[in-house]
């Protein structure tokens, strides 16, 4: 049970080791593209190149007829990654050895839906996979494996979840393998991962150089990171920090150098709308930022 990139790994693992999977749970397939074309999820198209039944119920928690579908597959148990959709309890409840769940964490800390973005937003030096096995709360499951993932000064997202969605398909096959105990998850070190909007991309400049850089690099693809400039919203997908001093959201020379609460940000990638990223040399070229300039 899963749907976006994230998923596709363990699906490739488990068809590969061998197991018999029953079925595939995705999403719907949504409108996408200009010609709005109904769009199968990435779980969606691997399952049907691996030649797997595929079910994409639009909801379930009220939908006794699903649960009923779901009860009839006589399961040893269900593996879900970022399926999109909450478990009601007849379906947690269904298979012998329960709902196991690859989170993109190690638990208890960054429950919720954004925990790869929310890990490099607060500066955290590692993250990892957790399999638990999934109850009614929002990733209160006693755990069965953890393995840690570094970050790095330099990681980003789409990095950072290539490594975890690889680390959690071999951890999936270790835990249907060897069906190791189940262990409550502490209740100190909790916290949350709230789901990420587009307004969250855009950037405080009253904000520490080093927490801008580290949202731009959380951020990127999606919601992407972005500022005001002269009535356009500017995307940046790349930035460091340097020394510098000024009023927050001031550039400090010609370059793309912009005072923050504290240091300054070096603008390193930028995209105006409807237009290609290109390296801030190129883009100040078409669009410059003169010293003083004041970004919003």
């Amino acid at each position: 049970m899963g749907s976006p990139d994230f998923s596709v790994p363990a699906l490739r693992a488990l068809h590969g080791a061998g197991h018999q999977i029953a079925a595939v749970y995705c999403q719907p397939p949504k409108p996408a593209g200009r010609g709005q074309n109904e769009t199968p999820c990435p779980v969606h198209r691997a399952a049907l190149e691996l030649g797997l039944p595929v079910r994409h119920p639009a909801r379930l928690k009220r939908d006794e007829a699903e649960h009923a579908a779901f009860a009839a597959l006589d399961l040893d148990v269900a593996v879900v990654a970022a399926y999109g959709l909450i478990l009601p309890k007849t379906m947690l409840d269904a298979p012998r050895r329960g709902c196991l769940n690859i989170h993109a964490s190690l638990l208890p800390r960054w429950r919720g839906a954004g925990p790869i973005q929310a890990a490099i937003l607060a500066g955290d030096h590692q993250t990892g996979i957790t399999i638990m096995r999934m109850e009614e709360g929002l990733d209160t499951g006693p755990m069965l494996l953890k393995e840690a993932v570094p970050i790095t000064p330099t990681t980003t997202t789409p990095a950072l979840h290539d490594a975890l969605a690889e680390a959690g398909a071999r951890l999936i096959l270790r835990a249907l393998d060897q069906d190791p105990p189940a262990t409550p998850q502490p209740a100190e070190g909790v916290t949350y991962a709230p789901k990420l909007t587009k307004e969250d991309g855009r950037l405080g400049w009253a904000e520490p150089a080093e927490v801008l850089e580290r949202r731009i690099r959380a951020l990127n693809p999606w919601p992407g990171t972005f500022f005001m400039l002269k009535g356009e919203a500017i995307r940046i997908s790349a930035a460091s920090v340097e020394a510098g001093q000024g009023a927050p959201g001031e550039a400090l020379d010609d370059a793309g150098l912009i005072a923050c609460g504290q240091g300054a940000l070096r603008l390193q990638r930028l995209q105006r709308p409807g237009r290609a990223a290109m390296p801030a040399e190129a883009f100040l070229r078409g669009l410059p930022i003169p010293t003083g300039t004041r970004l919003e």
